[in-house]
């Protein structure tokens, strides 16, 4: 006992000397006059400008519903009337159309885009099929990868270039269809697009309909839209509807199918009614070529070159129209890892765009007062920069905060009525599934954390500005096997080896820590924590969502979403 004494006022004597001590009275004093002068205030601004954010939203998506609706009536009826009268005149004197398909590395899903559009319902002599092939996949690109099977080292297999193989035997069929490839990828998509326009043969065609390579469209879609342009001159584009196939996959495919069914049914639509201008989808419409010549052609300063040439041709004077009754069908992504990079594309893109033209479009002398209001505040700044941010700031942050602050209160009205009316509002795209919206919405606030970010990354032109990954698909991966007989069958060569044709196969281990994202495992930690010293002290009663909004983000960061490519 004694020489535990003796430890112990050893240890004791030992503190006293040491030339720095902790008064944490002062701490804690300092803390309280930084929290009342610093950390209250800045609070609750953040809820101030959240509820202003909020309302802005509320505003927005009460009005597009009701614009969509009350003029689909009227607008169908007139709809019918000019496609019947312009059928006319495309049956007397059809005009030349260009389907052009740019792709890169798309080996499961290349056949579905280019025997649809080789089916397309139009003479054959009056459209050309491109396709604008960047790919770099060995297995796509070159011989296919040439394998050696264990039981002969005599019997290699090769397979010719999967896209052009595809491409000669339309050509053979007798369709008019072109394989361009070209040296480099600069410009991306918009830079394989402005290509493409270079050759001889597109100066003949009028029109331009464009699908990505996992895009499906009907036979009748050029009898469907290409009308509208013919009968109308003003007319630059007609955008269609996306028809998912893969929508019941997984969890994940369904909450896209909620978002872009909204997207398509209320945005597109009351946009194409009351101002005739909405955001180009990049896929499954048609475009005049003498629009895109006149906005200044394919510019691939961000990655959204769908929606930098629709601002400029709409800066430009011309109209749009959505055809929300032609649907194309296309496939979503069903890996978390794809859709994140996806939306960061889709965030980032239309940030750095605003960036960019937020001037030209207040200077902007061809279109009206009103329709440069709702390009520069309702299209861009609320749609694209202030959803996102108020989405995470305030409820991921905010919210959470709140609670370990007494002094920030935050009115019933911003915390429950305004978030539920938008939540309605857009769960009405999808009636399907309505069962599913609150877990959606949990959903939308995990990925408004990689939504804020890109955004940001946008508006500051920082980092991942220009990244630009295409957004992969399983096609029938998961589903059936690949042919192994027929026109695809694999062709054996026998060959003597005197050296391996391929290295050794090594075997690549994925770490386990690799699986999972951490900053959501972060917030959701964190939002948890906020929750338990909810119930424990602070009782605003808003554990319920914080417990279940952290446990969205644990879901997600530990990679419980999607499916597990093949």
């Amino acid at each position: 006992m004694s020489s535990g004494g003796g430890v112990a006022e050893e240890v004791a004597r030992l503190w006293d000397e040491l030339p720095v001590r902790v008064d944490w009275a002062a701490v804690e004093a300092q803390w309280a006059g930084a929290r009342a002068l610093v950390v209250v205030p800045a609070v609750r601004a953040l809820v101030a400008v959240s509820l202003a954010m909020t309302v802005m939203i509320l505003r927005r998506y009460k009005w597009l519903p009701i614009g969509a609706a009350t003029s689909s009536s009227s607008d169908d009826d007139d709809k019918e009337e000019k496609e019947e009268e312009a059928a006319g005149l495309v049956a007397a004197a059809f005009p030349m159309v260009l389907v052009q398909i740019p792709m890169y590395n798309e080996r499961e899903v290349y056949k579905l885009s280019i025997g649809a559009a080789c089916a397309l319902d139009w003479p054959a002599d009056r459209v050309v099929i491109q396709v604008l092939d960047d790919s770099t996949d060995p297995t796509v690109k070159v011989s296919n990868p040439i394998i050696i099977p264990f039981f002969s080292i005599k019997n290699i297999l090769f397979l010719l270039d999967l896209v052009e193989k595809e491409c000669q035997k339309w050509q053979g069929k007798g369709v008019n269809i072109k394989y361009e490839v070209r040296g480099n990828r600069k410009g991306y998509k918009a830079g394989a697009l402005k290509e493409g326009l270079k050759h001889d043969y597109v100066k003949e065609c009028e029109y331009i309909a464009m699908f990505d390579a996992d895009f499906q469209p009907e036979s009748d879609f050029l009898l469907r839209t290409v009308p509208f342009l013919v009968h109308n001159s003003e007319i630059a584009l007609v955008q269609t509807r996306w028809k998912f196939v893969n929508a019941n996959e997984c969890l994940l495919t369904r909450f896209q199918e909620m978002s872009l069914d909204y997207h398509f049914k209320y945005e597109q639509e009351a946009g194409s009614v009351v101002y005739s201008f909405f955001g180009f989808n990049g896929t499954a419409g048609v475009w005049r070529i003498a629009a895109i010549d006149d906005a200044g052609g394919w510019k691939d300063r961000t990655t959204v070159e769908d929606m930098d040439l629709a601002v400029r041709a709409m800066l430009q004077g011309w109209k749009f129209v959505y055809v929300g009754d032609v649907k194309v069908k296309s496939e979503l992504p069903s890996t978390f890892k794809a859709y994140r990079f996806q939306q960061h594309r889709w965030s980032c893109g239309p940030a750095n765009l605003f960036k960019k033209m937020m001037v030209e479009i207040l200077e902007n002398k061809k279109v009206s007062f009103w329709n440069k209001v709702h390009l520069w505040y309702d299209f861009f700044f609320v749609g694209k920069i202030a959803a996102h941010t108020v989405t995470f700031i305030y409820y991921c942050f905010v919210i959470p905060v709140s609670v370990w602050l007494p002094e920030v209160e935050i009115p019933l009205w911003g915390v429950v009525y305004v978030p539920t009316v938008i939540t309605l509002c857009k769960a009405v795209g999808t009636p399907s599934s309505f069962h599913l919206v609150i877990l959606w919405v949990l959903f939308e606030n995990v990925m408004s954390l990689h939504r804020i970010k890109a955004a940001i990354t946008g508006l500051l032109e920082a980092g991942r500005v220009n990244e630009w990954v295409v957004t992969e698909k399983l096609g029938d991966t998961n589903k059936t096997k690949p042919a192994t007989n027929g026109s695809d069958a694999l062709k054996v060569i026998d060959v003597e080896l005197t050296t391996p044709l391929i290295p050794k196969l090594k075997k690549r281990r994925t770490r386990f820590w690799d699986k999972y994202h951490y900053s959501e495992i972060f917030v959701g930690i964190c939002i948890i924590l906020s929750g338990c010293y909810d119930v424990l002290y602070a009782r605003k009663g808003y554990y319920i969502f914080l417990f279940i909004q952290g446990l969205a983000f644990l879901i997600v960061g530990f990679d419980y979403i999607g499916v597990c490519p093949p």
